[in-house]
């Protein structure tokens, strides 16, 4: 026999030229259960060992290693303790063989660890101080940096709370610079017009900014970070190791065409319809990098997330005492407050008394319901998905109407990739309990591919391009926190 010959399909594909696959037909091949709530948050893939990291933060603090050189059966080989290191993990990534682990103090004011771990034998390599609460992680695409959002998210009683911060590793000796936002507190006025949130007891500038996601431009001189609460996204000059500017990103008008919204999920039905004078604040999540025709654009999964402590809480009901509307503005403020139309819409008091007179003339709700395009240098929105999210879900039945007084189906996770010559935005719904993937070819006109389902509320979207893939075929991982599944789609090949 001619060695040199393919002996199984599967050596068969593994041949073949990455590419060719119909993005419409991603279906799941694989599915393993870690554990239940909390078992699986964040994974990501080292193609060198051909192992899946995925976080769990089950019944105990652990990383999960998962055999995935046959994705269509998955099985956890090994278990990485994380006890000793402090409290939860919250975010992994790989690089060369060496994996990467955001690691929460057990006090969560207290500052966080990055743990270094070699993917073959697990061994610690190094481990490395960084702020408070490192809510993500990331390495550069070029591997000389590792990145951390650090939160510093304030204790339940608001009587601590660490600035929010993020930390530069240099890999090649693993020294650590952690650097705050002190040098945007004089702007705070102008930046605050813009659509900055800075808020909370004390008002404290560089307590109240808080990391939450990063995105590394390709040549990895930038990053930009998400601060999801502030509703603004920063940019960092990763060698320099300052911040350059920040980005407000402004509101969203439910009452513009093609923002249509369900707000109410005690009226019986779910309808999209215009509600003029309410707005949604995009405080992304996740954020991805974008290079085309040589201008950087962000992708941004427009979440939302409130400050809800026993300490403070910035969030009522419409319907809620606190919330009294302007009667110029809203002459027929009493229907608008029942529960079939908005009094149940979660909205934040600290915005909407345009006039300081004690009654709101505008509602802000928590997040956008969509996935956004912003050109990195100008900070203007190039795209918006608008209320498309929400109604794609609706005809497919997922749609969960439960959810309509919070944030729709909730975009969390968006991550880019390549398939063949193709680009495509994959996102993550939370509450819809799916992602959708787009053909991003042209990033500023995106378009709707297909919407999937997931195990219950996806919270790491990873993408694994055909060239790095076991089978030489793209295929998109997605693990879900409230079941704890990993589960793995692949696609057609045309």
């Amino acid at each position: 026999m001619d060695e040199t010959a393919p002996t199984t399909s599967e050596e068969t594909l593994s041949m073949r030229r990455p590419g060719g696959e119909d993005l419409s037909t991603y279906q799941e091949i694989a599915s393993l259960n870690l554990g239940g709530l909390g078992a699986a948050e964040i994974t990501c893939y080292d193609d060198s060992t051909k192992r899946l990291f995925a976080v769990n933060n089950g019944s105990i603090n652990k990383i999960d290693v998962i055999d995935f050189s046959n994705p269509s059966a998955l099985r956890v080989i090994h278990s990485i303790s994380l006890g000793a290191y402090g409290g939860s993990a919250n975010s992994v990534d790989v690089y060369d063989g060496k994996l990467a682990v955001a690691i929460e103090a057990s006090d969560k004011q207290a500052n966080g660890k990055v743990v270094i771990l070699n993917t073959s034998n697990y061994e610690e390599i190094k481990v490395i101080a960084v702020g408070a609460l490192p809510d993500m992680i990331t390495y550069t695409p070029d591997g000389k940096y590792i990145l951390t959002a650090n939160e510093g998210e304030p204790n339940d009683t608001y009587t601590n709370d660490p600035e929010g911060t993020v930390s530069i590793i240099k890999t090649a000796n693993y020294t650590v610079e952690t650097i705050n936002f002190a040098a945007f507190e004089t702007q705070l006025t102008e930046l605050e017009a813009k659509g900055l949130r800075v808020f909370g007891p004390g008002k404290n500038f560089l307590k109240d900014i808080e990391p939450e996601y990063i995105t590394v431009s390709e040549d990895s001189k930038t990053a930009w970070i998400t601060l999801q609460e502030n509703n603004a996204i920063a940019e960092l000059n990763i060698n320099q190791g300052i911040f350059t500017k920040i980005i407000p990103l402004g509101f969203k008008h439910y009452g513009e065409a093609g923002n249509e919204a369900d707000i109410s999920d005690r009226d019986g039905r779910i309808a999209f319809s215009l509600h003029s004078g309410v707005y949604g604040m995009y405080q992304p999540d996740a954020i991805s990098f974008v290079e085309h025709d040589g201008v950087p654009y962000l992708f941004t999964a427009n979440e939302g997330d409130a400050r809800e402590y026993r300490g403070f809480s910035e969030m009522a009901r419409v319907n809620n005492s606190a919330i009294r509307l302007d009667a110029a503005t809203f002459p027929n403020a009493a229907t608008l407050k029942t529960d079939a139309v908005w009094g149940r819409l979660n909205v934040t008091k600290t915005l909407g008394d345009i006039d300081n007179d004690g009654d709101y003339d505008k509602l802000y709700s928590l997040g956008a319901r969509s996935f956004s395009v912003w050109n990195a240098v100008t900070g203007s929105l190039e795209y918006d998905s608008k209320s498309e999210l929400d109604r794609r879900a609706q005809e497919i039945g997922i749609y969960d109407d439960g959810r309509s007084d919070d944030k729709g189906v909730e975009p969390e996770a968006i991550t880019i990739g390549r398939v063949g010559s193709k680009k495509i935005a994959i996102i993550g719904l939370e509450r819809a309990d799916a992602f959708a993937i787009y053909d991003i070819t042209s990033p500023l006109s995106p378009v709707f591919i297909k919407m999937f389902k997931t195990g219950d509320a996806p919270e790491g979207v990873l993408f694994i391009p055909a060239n790095k893939s076991p089978i030489r075929q793209s295929l998109i991982v997605v693990s879900s926190e409230n079941d704890g599944f990993v589960k793995v789609y692949k696609a057609n090949l045309l």
